[in-house]
């Protein structure tokens, strides 16, 4: 079993800055992908950014030029740097971590945290 760990989330003014973070811990040794998604309520779940082993990165056009999420080598954590934060960027972020390298095998296996709230309010 594999647990994620989000930290780093709260009250933040619009303009502001947050830096979330997530650690894996269990029986993981890495994963393929990390990545946050967020959620507000009525809405689907949205894909925020990702990042692979490799360090390949994805971000949704909405966040781009704002956020940036980085990792730590062997992929076990993942931060998100979310700088001039909007209104609309509210929501419950989530952690994610897809294909997991455990001691001797592989599996696509896929995990997530139990969300951090970020709200952006004046």
């Amino acid at each position: 079993q594999v647990q994620l760990k989000e930290a780093g989330g709260g009250l933040v003014q619009p303009g502001g800055s947050l830096r979330l973070s997530c650690t894996a811990s269990g029986s993981i040794v890495r994963a393929n992908v990390m990545a946050w998604y967020r959620q507000v309520p009525g809405r689907q779940r949205e894909l925020v950014a990702s990042i692979s082993r490799a360090g390949s990165t994805t971000y949704a056009d909405s966040v781009k030029s704002r956020f940036t999420i980085s990792m730590e080598s062997p992929l076990t954590a993942v931060y998100l740097q979310m700088n001039n934060l909007e209104p609309s960027d509210t929501a419950v972020y989530y952690c994610n971590a897809f294909g997991i390298w455990y001691e001797g095998y592989y599996a696509n296996d896929d995990y997530w945290g139990q969300g951090t709230r970020v709200t952006v309010s004046s």
